[in-house]
C-alpha cells in the first residue's frame, strides 16, 4: 500500500505522514469567518482538504476532521450593525449558506464543526494560562501575548521578529510592549457582544480561537493544522505561539498550507474588487465543475480561476461521463482503492494533476478499448478517482442533459448527430458535416475534435 507524503509547511519539505497514534487521524481546518458569502478562494481549503480527508479514510481506521466557524469576530459586529441585526442572526445565517455552498460542492461535512462562541470558557482559561507562565500581560483592559517571550517565535512563517508587522493584522498600540504583540482578549463596549471574565467584559481574539477548538476536541497536538497560505503569518504563527507555550510539546506535527487563487493574474481580494462568490457562480457552472476546476492544480500551486479554467472543468468532467456512460457508473468493481494509481497519485501529496492524467488515459482506454480486463481496470480507475476527487457524483444521462436547452436535443441525440457528422466527413460530404456542426452549435452544443475522436460540451 503506498504511503501518504505531505509537504509539511515548518520544515519546508515532503515528510513520510504518521499519525501520532496508530490509525487514528487528527485533523484542523481553519473555516469560514461568517458574515458574508464564500469567495471562490474560500473555497479552495475546503476542496483540497476535503481530498485529503477522503484519502485519509481509505488510509486509516478512524479520522476526526474539525473545520470551524468563526461566529465572533469585528468583521461579523460591523456587518450586522450595517444591516441593523444583531450578530447572532448574521452568524446563524451565513453559517448555513456557507454549509449550503460547500455541499454544493460535493464537500463531505466535517467530523467536528466547533463554533467559537461555544468554547469562550476555554479561551479564558487559555488566556489566563498565558499570563501565569509569563507569556501574556493585561494593559489598558487588553490582554496581549508577548512575542518576545517566545525564542522560537517567527519558525512556521520564516520571518524575523522586527520583519514581522508587514500584514499582521495588528494596530500598533502604546499600551504593548512591543509591536508586535497580539491581542488574545479585547474589551467590549456596551453596545458590543461580550463575555465576562478576570479583565471585565470582552471577547476573544482571532488567534485565541482557534488554539483553544484545538485543545477543547483534540488534546495538546494534532496530526494535520490545514489552511490557506495567506493564513501562516500572522494566524497559524500565533495559533502556535499560544499552544505551544501553554501546553508546551510541538502542537501541530504537519502543517499543510494551499496557494492562493487568482483573477486574472492577480490575487484574489475583496480590496481589489475581483472575488466571485461561489453562490454566484454556482448560478452559471455546476458544483461538479466549479470542484474540477479548482483541483485542477496541485494545491501548492496558484490557481488562476477564469472562465477559461471553468470551461476546461466542464470538458474534462464530460469526457469522463462519456466513458463512464458506455460501460456503466454504478455496481462493485474487483480493484480495491488502494490499489488504483490516482490513490497512487493522490498519497503523494495530493498530486491532483496527477490523478487527472491516470483519469484521462483510463477514459481513452474505456473509448477504445475491447480487452474486458483492460476495461474493467479503467473504469475502477475512474470511478475510484471520482471517490476520492469528488467528482462523477452524476448519472452520466443526467449528466450531459443538464443546461442544454429545455427545447433543444438530449445527448442521445446530440451523440446521434455526431455520429452522423462523422459518416459523412468518413465519406468526404464535408458540408453535410458542416451543417451539422452549425445545426448543433445553434443548439448550444460545441464540437470539439481530436485524436480520439469527437467530444462536445455545452456552449454559449
Amino acid at each position: 500500500m503506498a504511503e501518504l507524503r505531505i509537504y509539511n509547511t515548518m520544515s519546508g519539505e515532503k515528510e513520510l505522514f504518521t499519525p501520532q497514534r496508530d490509525g487514528r487521524v487528527s485533523m484542523y481546518v481553519c473555516g469560514p469567518t461568517v458574515y458574508n458569502y464564500a469567495h471562490i478562494g474560500n473555497a479552495r481549503p475546503v476542496v483540497v482538504f476535503d481530498c485529503l480527508y477522503r484519502v485519509l479514510n481509505v488510509r486509516y481506521s478512524e479520522v476526526r476532521y474539525a473545520r470551524n466557524i468563526t461566529d465572533i469576530d469585528d468583521k461579523i459586529i460591523h456587518a450586522a450593525k450595517e444591516r441593523g441585526a444583531d450578530i447572532e442572526t448574521v452568524s446563524r445565517e451565513f453559517t448555513e449558506k456557507y454549509r449550503e455552498d460547500m455541499a454544493a460542492l460535493y464537500a463531505l461535512a466535517p467530523t467536528i464543526e466547533p463554533k467559537a462562541t461555544d468554547h469562550i470558557e476555554e479561551m479564558v482559561s487559555l488566556t489566563l494560562r498565558l499570563v501565569e507562565t509569563g507569556h501574556a500581560y493585561e494593559s489598558h483592559g487588553h490582554v496581549l501575548f508577548a512575542v518576545e517571550s517566545m525564542q522560537s517565535y517567527g519558525a512556521l512563517s520564516g520571518r524575523k521578529l522586527e520583519d514581522m508587522l508587514a500584514g499582521a493584522r495588528v494596530e500598533v498600540a502604546d499600551y504593548k510592549r512591543h509591536a508586535g504583540d497580539f491581542v488574545l482578549w479585547k474589551p467590549s463596549s456596551e453596545s458590543e457582544p461580550g463575555w465576562d471574565s478576570p479583565w471585565g467584559k470582552g471577547r476573544p481574539g482571532w488567534h485565541l480561537e482557534c488554539s483553544a477548538m484545538i485543545r477543547a476536541h483534540f488534546g495538546e497536538s494534532i496530526d494535520i493544522h490545514g489552511g490557506g497560505r495567506d493564513l501562516i503569518f500572522p494566524h497559524h504563527e500565533n495559533e502556535r505561539a499560544q499552544s505551544c507555550c501553554a501546553y508546551g510539546g510541538d502542537f501541530v506535527r504537519h502543517w499543510m498550507h494551499n496557494a492562493h487563487v487568482g483573477m486574472d493574474g492577480e490575487k484574489m481580494s475583496k480590496s481589489l474588487g475581483n472575488t466571485r462568490t461561489v453562490r454566484e457562480l454556482l448560478s452559471h457552472y455546476p458544483g461538479e465543475v466549479l470542484r474540477c476546476a479548482l483541483i485542477s492544480a496541485q494545491y501548492r500551486s496558484p490557481l488562476n480561476f477564469s472562465e477559461i479554467l471553468l470551461e476546461q472543468a466542464r470538458s474534462t468532467l464530460d469526457n469522463w461521463y462519456r466513458a463512464l456512460r458506455r460501460y456503466g457508473s454504478q455496481g462493485d468493481f474487483s480493484i480495491p482503492i488502494a490499489e488504483t494509481a490516482v490513490y497512487g497519485a493522490l498519497m503523494d501529496d495530493l498530486n491532483t494533476p496527477e490523478a487527472f492524467a491516470v483519469m484521462h488515459a483510463a477514459a481513452a482506454t474505456l473509448n477504445k478499448s475491447a480487452d474486458d480486463a483492460e476495461i474493467e481496470r479503467a473504469r475502477a480507475e475512474l470511478l475510484t478517482g471520482g471517490e476520492l476527487l469528488g467528482l462523477l457524483n452524476s448519472n452520466p444521462d443526467e449528466w450531459f442533459q443538464q443546461d442544454v436547452k429545455s427545447e433543444g436535443l438530449f445527448a442521445d441525440q446530440i451523440e446521434v448527430q455526431i455520429e452522423a457528422r462523422a459518416a459523412a466527413k468518413a465519406s468526404k460530404d464535408y458540408q453535410l458535416a458542416d451543417d451539422i456542426r452549425a445545426a448543433l452549435e445553434a443548439e448550444g452544443v460545441m464540437l470539439e475534435d481530436g485524436p480520439d475522436g469527437t467530444t462536445w460540451r455545452r456552449g454559449a
